[in-house]
């Protein structure tokens, strides 16, 4: 596989963030020679929320769609936060599509019924015009480790901005779609594909517990923890996390270039 035919890369967004959280990376991998599509998820960056209910594999099923369009047959999926939750949506339902697997800050169990209830709660909250503000305010923060609060002012800004900007019928269709997930650790016990999790150290929201399950139930995972970054490493320590998708991508490439010597 020579530099101008790398595997493609799809970037899957956090919420809620849109895909240019993914800037520094997707410019990275298209210098090397990667074809990269950042994915925009329904309701977020232009994207047209439409009226279907609440759903992953929705999503999951656009992104096919997209890719598609895009002439992606297969691809390398990468997902941060509800981004993985769709890249595992997405692994269930088109499996043969997946060259590889990059998981960032996210978990493979369903959400207990407690925690469903809270997303459900969070989404009729976003949607109340006297409570959106003041919600926004005191949850976005929590994306972003101690370290990147405290030191870094213009990232927390950005975020703040981002999570500001987003419309809150997405915001609200895409808690309610996340809280309805089923678990994944059974779909990705038998995922034969390269495989990362990256995992935030100061991450306030997903255990480092929770990263090593994840990690040690994918055949070929390998787990990458961020040091001094939290919920968003793509955009908390986007060198490090750069490197991790560079180095997922370049098995992936290797393994591909293996199986073709086979044949």
């Amino acid at each position: 596989m020579t530099p101008t035919n790398r595997p493609p890369v799809v970037l899957l967004h956090a919420l809620p963030l849109d895909s240019s959280m993914w800037d520094t990376q997707a410019r990275r991998l298209r210098a090397r020679g990667h074809p990269v599509l950042t994915f925009d998820q329904r309701g977020f960056g232009g994207t047209p929320l439409g009226a279907d209910p609440p759903s992953l594999d929705l999503v999951a099923d656009d992104l096919a769609h997209q890719m598609e369009r895009r002439g992606m047959a297969r691809a390398v999926v990468v997902g941060s936060s509800m981004g993985g939750y769709v890249a595992m949506a997405f692994l269930r339902r088109h499996r043969a599509r997946v060259l590889g697997l990059g998981l960032l800050s996210t978990r493979a169990t369903a959400d207990t019924a407690e925690g469903a209830a809270q997303r459900r709660g969070f989404a009729e909250l976003i949607l109340d015009d006297a409570q959106r503000d003041r919600l926004v305010a005191r949850t976005t923060p929590m994306l972003l480790g101690a370290t990147t609060r405290t030191e870094a002012p213009d990232t927390v800004a950005r975020v703040v901005s981002l999570a500001a900007a987003a419309a809150p019928e997405a915001v609200a269709w895409a808690q309610r779609a996340i809280a309805a997930r089923p678990g994944a650790l059974d779909d990705l016990r038998t995922t034969e594909v390269p495989a990362v999790v990256v995992a935030g150290e100061e991450d306030e929201l997903v255990s480092l517990d929770e990263a090593r399950q994840l990690a040690a139930a994918l055949p070929h995972g390998r787990l990458v923890t961020v040091p001094r970054a939290g919920h968003l490493p793509p955009v908390e320590a986007p060198q490090r996390t750069t490197d991790a998708l560079v180095e997922l991508l370049d098995t992936v490439g290797a393994t591909e270039r293996k199986g073709a010597d086979a044949c």
